[in-house]
């Protein structure tokens, strides 16, 4: 067995993507600290009770489990951090107005989400409680807008989403949870064969109506549709008003509408959201509204918030503009160490040689080294052989 192996979907993260991941982190927290969201941090396990509470049967399947030696009962390894921070707000703050939280941390999943996918994403999100309004909900979104360009992954379309719209077909159409669920699966997938067999045994209007909804996406004419199939349901429209509303609320971004994006179905209550951006093949951060979790730790609260994988935007970002080091002689001189003082505090990286070392700087990042010219140290770009 070769001891350096690693599990599969599990790897190390080297120098230049840590540096990129982490600089990222203080950007994001900074930013989302500068609108009010304080920062949290759930522990990586607890009890599966909590940490499985109103997070559905996928997240239950995604999730690591383990017997805690000090109690006998099972732990399990979080997968998700939403939950958790729902938890906090519900049960440990319980601020009576608005709460706007935030958080960064590892996640562990069982199965890897896709053929490239890690099964540790590093999580980075924000929450905002309180406040059941459009309002909030176009907070969040604009705050996610503003995080991806900050990233430099800026996103070229946002979709928005209802989960009221396919809970109402299903209750008009007196789906068993079991089809419901395998009907949550094909909608995902796209899969227009699958969900016609599936719905050869509902009766109309909802069968059409469910037939329709994996094409209702684009511009606002996808809500018409939505609203031209499904006549006098008041439920199907307050959903459709609360989409019009938001996208109206957010003209300034990239919007547009998909009515069978579902993710986090078992979890969410009204909108849900999905950025996208070029070279991705799918989304690159998740979000929406989750009224109903915070009632599991004894108290319901409105809730929407949004999530997405540092190590995705890491890889995602261009490389160009990365910091590079100045090399610095190896000299306890004065005045060297007062230029090296000068430029970290101009936030340059100064890397200092040792001895024994020659030509090999170049793997610590540096393009520059530090000269004296005319009595005076300086940065000159390094002319050695790459």
């Amino acid at each position: 067995m070769l001891r350096w192996l690693l599990p599969e979907s599990i790897e190390d993260v080297l120098p230049a993507e840590a540096g990129r991941i982490e600089a990222m982190r203080r950007a994001l927290l900074d930013e989302f600290a500068l609108h009010g969201y304080e920062l949290v941090m759930p522990p990586l396990l607890e009890y599966v009770e909590s940490l499985l509470t109103g997070s559905g049967h996928d997240m239950d399947l995604r999730t690591f489990k383990l017997v805690d030696q000090l109690s006998g009962r099972t732990m399990g390894v979080r997968a998700d951090i939403t939950p958790q921070v729902a938890r906090i707000d519900a049960h440990l703050l319980n601020r009576r107005g608005v709460a706007r939280l935030c958080y960064c941390g590892s996640v562990l999943h069982a199965l890897p989400s896709g053929l490239t996918a890690t099964r540790e994403p590093l999580q980075i999100g924000a929450e905002l409680y309180g406040h059941a309004g459009i309002e909030a909900d176009a907070e969040v979104i604009r705050l996610l807008a503003r995080a991806l360009g900050l990233a430099g992954v800026a996103a070229t379309r946002i979709d928005l989403g209802h989960v009221g719209v396919f809970r109402a077909l299903a209750a008009r159409g007196g789906l068993e949870a079991g089809l419901e669920q395998e009907l949550f699966a094909v909608m995902q997938a796209k899969d227009l064969p699958a969900l016609r067999e599936l719905v050869g045994g509902i009766a109309e209007p909802v069968r059409s109506s469910l037939l329709a909804l994996p094409e209702c996406y684009g511009g606002p004419e996808a809500l018409e549709r939505v609203l031209e199939l499904n006549r006098g349901d008041g439920e199907i429209a307050q959903a459709v008003g609360d989409l019009h509303r938001l996208a109206s609320a957010l003209a300034d971004l990239p919007v547009s509408f998909d009515l069978a994006d579902l993710r986090g179905y078992h979890y969410h209550s009204g909108v849900v959201f999905a950025a996208y951006c070029e070279d991705h093949p799918g989304a690159i951060a998740l979000g929406g509204r989750y009224d109903e979790v915070g009632k599991a730790f004894g108290r319901g609260r409105p809730a929407t918030g949004f999530s997405m994988d540092l190590r995705v935007l890491a890889r995602l970002a261009a490389a160009n503009g990365q910091p590079r080091g100045i090399l610095a002689p190896a000299s306890g001189e004065a005045a060297l160490r007062e230029a090296i003082g000068a430029l970290r505090a101009r936030g340059e990286i100064v890397v200092e040689m040792l001895p024994g070392h020659e030509g090999s700087w170049r793997e610590t990042g540096c393009d520059r080294q530090l000269v004296l010219r005319g009595g005076r140290w300086q940065a000159e770009a390094i002319q050695e052989e790459a």
